[in-house]
């Protein structure tokens, strides 16, 4: 840790405020912009580092528990009034849907609040839109109040359509408490299947002269399993003040000035806009109230929308010009879900790139590939789920290692010819897992343990070591072998039996648990079976549960589709890091000096997250409480009798 690296981190807080010189700032940037230093962990899939570097330049927030605890005193705690959340730096590069918003556990900071809402003095403003007074115990209304002074805003990801600041978080506790109070202060018609409040909220602040939030209607949550939908969008005032207007109802209420601890509520059939106050911060709460609807059903064409708004700001990072029309996509899909989808443009965006040898356009539903003798549909399928998710390989982001251009272009017909004209080669190998894990060498009783042969102990013939390697394979093998997509290093592999064509529909088979096996144990010197374990490779798995991918063939083109917003199925994606064993020649005296358990140290927690029952015995060696000696010995809860 350098003083120098202390220095950028402490002063990005300092400048944060916005007060500092804009020369200042400019010398600042320049400094970051010439650091270059490497993350020292991994969080959600991201490399973070915890002081901006030329990469690494996207603040976020974090429950600093979930950091590693060897680097967790490096993050700073800029939050007095949250000090359980730690700023971390990411590289934007690095980001996919899944990561693109931060959203902050902040239960703790209501949590002795004594949250009563109550909304009183309804007035309808306009149809289907109302306001309402905020009464609450003054511990609430301080806790409230403590949300700005937080100081945890980030821009957001459309800072290009909107002015202000926000950062987003969640409260159960204060979604309850106002659900309480919405269901007693609504009129009845309104709220007929009302659920509950979305738990899911953000903290908005503008200042005099930013930028106004611009015209646009709020993306209704949905979730077609559950039957639930957003119908009205909650805003709560913090502050008070006048704007130009504060808040613009289109063809509806026009609100001009509002008091602090101000409650509107809306149909979010309304699109609306809202300036900054001419005096004084702005700062409100946003957030949704939940029904209950038999009657919701997914529409593939507005996932497919979302889809693309979604892969089109993420392609922002790299084309910025990509925002507008990530932007109006968004627009479009929260209108559908009224009105229906409006015709699209004449000229849509796509993108080309060039993976390795691979030429592929795409658009963040549709991925088009060049038939070609050298590219099955399991490699278009597998480079498809790695831009899609924008995952690593080798320490770098997949979108990162393409040479990407934007093509605006009126339909379709002209990609076959488009690709064909490119020169296609293979980028993903197939590859035998398999290889990755030989059979020991045979049990030799004779070498009992290092106490009792000595100079002539032989690693790869001893019964405890021989059995530890056997059960460190078995948990390799758990993560590696349902892995439909493998990194060895910069190298991207797949396992071609994991994708599964039928029919039209590409299947992709995601990780299945297998059992560990039991055992016991006799030393007295020499170490531990565990310090002869050592890593042989260190294998990047990509653990993917999606639905099928669609696909379409052409005489020249791959076409594959698919909807990853599509509620009724899961959808998950990680990726991790698996240690490979194998046994190490050790000197007996050597590995009792030394006392390194290699293969023990790489094993990332995240693999053992989900640890089995513990076993009824333990090895001699280990401790039964160790949350991975507990995975390679216990038997998975799920597969008792």
């Amino acid at each position: 840790m350098k003083a120098s690296d202390i220095e950028l981190r402490d002063r990005f807080f300092a400048l944060s405020t916005g007060q500092a010189p804009g020369d200042e700032v400019a010398r600042y940037r320049a400094e970051v912009d010439a650091t270059d230093a490497a993350p020292v962990a991994t969080l959600d899939g991201l490399a973070i580092s915890w002081h901006p570097t030329a990469r690494h330049k996207a603040v976020r927030f974090v429950d600093a528990e979930r950091i590693d605890e060897g680097v967790r005193e490096l993050f700073a705690r800029p939050s007095e009034d949250a000090p359980h959340l730690a700023a971390v730096f990411a590289d934007p590069r690095e980001l996919s849907f899944r990561t693109f918003e931060n959203i902050l556990p902040l239960d703790d900071l209501f949590a002795d609040a004594g949250l009563e809402f109550e909304l009183t003095e309804r007035a309808e403003v306009s149809k289907d839109a109302y306001s309402f007074s905020v009464l609450l115990p003054d511990a609430a209304r301080a806790s409230l109040e403590r949300l700005d002074a937080l100081d945890l805003y980030v821009p957001p990801l459309n800072a290009g359509s909107r002015g202000g600041d926000r950062f987003i978080f969640h409260s159960a506790l204060l979604a309850e408490a106002l659900t309480q109070a919405v269901a007693k202060a609504m009129p009845e018609p309104q709220i007929e299947g009302f659920s509950h409040v979305n738990p899911v909220f953000r903290c908005n602040r503008f200042e005099p002269g930013d930028a106004n939030f611009h015209r646009h209607l709020d993306t209704p949550y949905y979730d077609a399993a559950r039957k639930h939908v957003s119908r009205y969008t909650v805003l709560l005032y913090l502050t008070g003040g006048q704007g130009a207007p504060a808040l613009d109802l289109t063809g509806g209420a026009v609100l001009t000035d509002i008091a602090p601890f101000t409650c509107v509520i809306f149909d979010q059939r309304y699109e609306h806009e809202g300036a900054p106050y001419l005096e004084g911060r702005k700062v409100f709460l946003r957030t949704e109230l939940i029904f209950t609807d038999p009657q919701v059903a997914h529409d593939p064409e507005i996932g497919a929308l979302f889809s693309k708004a979604c892969y089109l700001t993420g392609e922002s990072v790299f084309a910025p010009e990509l925002a507008r029309h990530a932007d109006a996509y968004y627009n479009q899909v929260a209108a559908a879900h009224w009105n229906g989808l409006a015709p699209d443009a004449a000229r849509k965006p796509f993108v080309h790139k060039r993976f390795r040898g691979v030429d592929f356009i795409a658009n963040g539903y549709d991925f088009w590939f060049a038939k070609s003798d050298a590219l099955s549909l399991a490699e278009c399928a597998a480079i498809t789920l790695l831009d899609y998710f924008n995952c690593k390989v080798g320490d770098t982001a997949f979108r990162d290692q393409c040479d990407s251009e934007v093509i605006e272009a009126g339909g379709t017909d002209w990609i076959p010819g488009f690709l064909a004209a490119k020169r296609g080669d293979s980028a993903v190998s197939p590859f035998d897992k398999s290889a990755l894990f030989p059979e020991p060498e045979e049990v030799d009783e004779d070498v009992c343990c290092p106490f009792h042969r000595e100079e002539q102990f032989d690693a790869t013939r001893n019964e405890d070591i021989v059995d530890l390697y056997g059960r460190t394979q078995t948990f390799a093998k758990a993560h590696i072998m349902p892995a439909p997509i493998l990194m060895l290093g910069e190298d991207v592999v797949l396992d071609p039996d994991r994708f599964v064509v039928q029919g039209n529909l590409i299947h992709v088979l995601g990780k299945k648990s297998l059992r560990p096996v039991n055992f016991a144990a006799c030393w007295n010197s020499g170490g531990s079976p565990e310090n002869y374990i050592d890593v042989a490779a260190t294998v990047g798995v990509v653990d993917l549960l999606v639905p099928p991918i669609l696909f379409t063939e052409s005489a020249g083109c791959y076409h594959l589709r698919f909807d990853f917003f599509r509620n009724s199925w899961t959808v998950k994606h990680r990726q991790a890091a698996v240690p490979v064993p194998m046994i190490a020649d050790l000197d007996p005296f050597e590995a009792e000096d030394s006392g390194e358990v290699p293969w023990v140290e790489a094993v990332d927690p995240a693999l053992i997250s989900d640890s089995p029952r513990k076993p009824e015995t333990e090895p001699w060696w280990g401790d039964v409480d160790d949350p991975l000696v507990n995975a390679l010995y216990g038997a998975p809860e799920d597969q008792d009798g």
